[in-house]
């Protein structure tokens, strides 16, 4: 194992912005292979049929680069101190969506990292990825020491929460692995009993088809009733999960990425205009944003469903 190598890389990954680095072996997740199968056939992944594609390849990183021996995981804080702002004719768009599409922010210093990385050693070959290959990040993520999978199946780093990206290079050189992460979050259940639509149907287990963010981005077409209903002002993600977390409410610290800034238009989103967006205006407006995923149609139907259950809600207090 290359002790120096690896001091070198976690100092380099600190110079290019990132707050957390952390190496694992490059070894199958069998446990979590076993999980994901499990998980995979209650369906929870709804109409999310990539991740049902080849889930094998997606434990073992020896199936994504060949001869991979170790995996370097990186984290990034993009929390922004500022509370949602949602009211009549308001809707919420989940906190990390807020700013520029954090693709594209973590791809360029997790690139420039392998580039260092192979200057040091001119034979090293490695893979990039953020949140975009067949790759498990939040398994490897607490296997390389980053953070704990939390009962609400985010990624929770001591230092900073909740709130980070992560990304990845598969690697061929056999660096210094870090201690897996320890879970921390005892018997807090806080997150489970916050869910409205009861999307985290056991510690550690989310059904994805119950949950806002997925209904609000991945989901296309109609929205049941029963969950439409109780979307409380989202109308792209949902952070209610991680608002509630204690170690969110103890640690987060504001981000030092420009880019993940509120755009205003994201803070608190007219409902009305986004309703009336067409796909022109829908494209301009989300360029380079997390936001353009649920694409324009998606889009309006959500602004639909809370502007329909904002005016349910004004009728019954009328009434009552």
């Amino acid at each position: 194992m290359n002790k120096h190598l690896t001091e070198l890389i976690k100092r380099r990954a600190g110079e290019l912005g990132f707050d957390k680095v952390g190496v694992a072996r490059a070894a199958p997740l069998r446990e979590e292979a076993d999980l994901l199968d499990q998980w995979l056939s209650r369906g929870y992944h709804g109409t999310m049929k990539w991740m049902a594609k080849e889930p094998g390849r997606r434990a073992d990183p020896a199936r994504v680069l060949p001869g991979a021996a170790s995996v370097i995981m990186v984290a990034m804080n993009y929390y922004v101190d500022l509370p949602h702002e949602d009211g009549p004719g308001k809707g919420k768009i989940s906190r990390y969506a807020w700013g520029s599409d954090y693709h594209e922010i973590m791809l360029i210093p997790l690139e420039r990292l392998l580039e260092s990385i192979v200057a040091a050693e001119p034979g090293a070959r490695g893979k990039v990825y953020v949140d975009t290959g067949p790759v498990m990040e939040k398994a490897w993520a607490a296997r390389a020491g980053i953070g704990w999978l939390g009962k609400h199946t985010n990624v929770i780093t001591q230092e900073l929460g909740s709130w980070v990206f992560l990304g990845e290079i598969i690697l061929s050189l056999d660096l210094v692995p870090d201690a897996p992460a320890v879970d921390r979050c005892g018997s807090c259940s806080l997150c489970i009993e916050a869910c409205p639509t009861d999307a985290i149907v056991a510690p550690y287990v989310l059904d994805a088809t119950r949950c806002i963010s997925y209904l609000t981005i991945e989901h296309r077409g109609e929205i049941a009733r029963e969950l439409a209903g109780k979307f409380e002002g989202w109308i792209y993600g949902c952070d209610i999960c991680q608002d509630v977390c204690p170690w969110n409410e103890k640690f987060s610290t504001p981000t030092h990425v420009p880019g993940f800034g509120p755009r205003d238009e994201n803070r608190s989103p007219e409902l009305g205009t986004i309703a009336r967006m067409s796909p022109a205006e829908f494209s301009a407006r989300y360029r380079k944003s997390p936001v353009k995923r649920t694409r324009h149609r998606g889009l309006v139907r959500n602004a639909e469903i809370v502007l329909a259950n904002q005016r349910r809600s004004q009728t019954e207090q009328t009434a009552s």
